[in-house]
């Protein structure tokens, strides 16, 4: 059985650091913003997706592995950056839409082709599984609430790791929701939504570089 310790409190951190702005935080609201609640609510699930896969990997050790290879390391650190650059460029390249003033491309609930939200998905998720750092933050942070007990820590894992993920996506749907509608409710924000999503990209390729720098501490 899991060997689990002090699980409220883990709640609660959990929820902390979901209410922390961040990179995936960003890219949620914008996607809403710009092309609807259903953009929203893929780029969430994708950013829900990429951290299970972290989970798996920390359940199974690949996260230990990464840790402590500086070759897997390095290799992974700069397919996160290089990906994170190359979004963040395609954001600060965003146009307005042709015949709407303002109003950046796809805005709206309805006119996404499924491809765009397949697309949205994965961004989602390559998101998170192309930064070590997601990995070496479940690395560092579920240990905390995972006893001794031989033959359960890779369950223990799983389990707060999926309860973590769960949590974090439910609270990303709802950013996901109120982004959306803030931007129904009023046209001006169309063009505040473009600009929205040209400092996204400018955070990104910000991010990205930071991350290309970053050292394993």
């Amino acid at each position: 059985m899991p060997d689990i310790h002090h699980f409220p409190l883990f709640l609660l951190s959990g929820l902390l650091l979901n209410l922390t702005p961040g990179a995936d935080m960003l890219f949620i609201a914008t996607r809403s913003a710009a092309q609807g609640a259903r953009a929203g609510a893929m780029a969430a699930l994708g950013v829900g997706a990429g951290c299970l896969v972290h989970v798996t990997a920390a359940a199974v050790g690949l996260s230990a592995l990464i840790a402590a290879s500086d070759m897997a390391f390095g290799v992974v650190k700069w397919l996160g950056a290089a990906y994170l650059v190359w979004l963040g460029i395609g954001l600060l390249r965003s146009r307005p839409a042709a015949g709407s003033p303002g109003a950046p491309a796809n805005v709206g609930n309805h006119g996404v082709q499924p491809a765009r939200l397949r697309t949205v998905f994965l961004q989602g998720v390559l998101t998170n599984v192309l930064n070590p750092k997601v990995a070496l933050f479940f690395l560092a942070f579920l240990p905390q609430f995972v006893g001794p007990a031989a033959g359960g820590q890779g369950w223990a894992f799983l389990f707060l790791g999926v309860v973590f993920t769960v949590n974090g996506t439910l609270f990303n749907l709802g950013v996901a929701w109120v982004a959306a509608r803030a931007h129904r409710r009023s046209a001006g924000l169309q063009r505040l939504a473009l600009w929205a999503r040209r400092l996204t990209g400018g955070v990104f390729v910000v991010l990205g570089l930071r991350l290309a720098l970053a050292s394993r501490v």
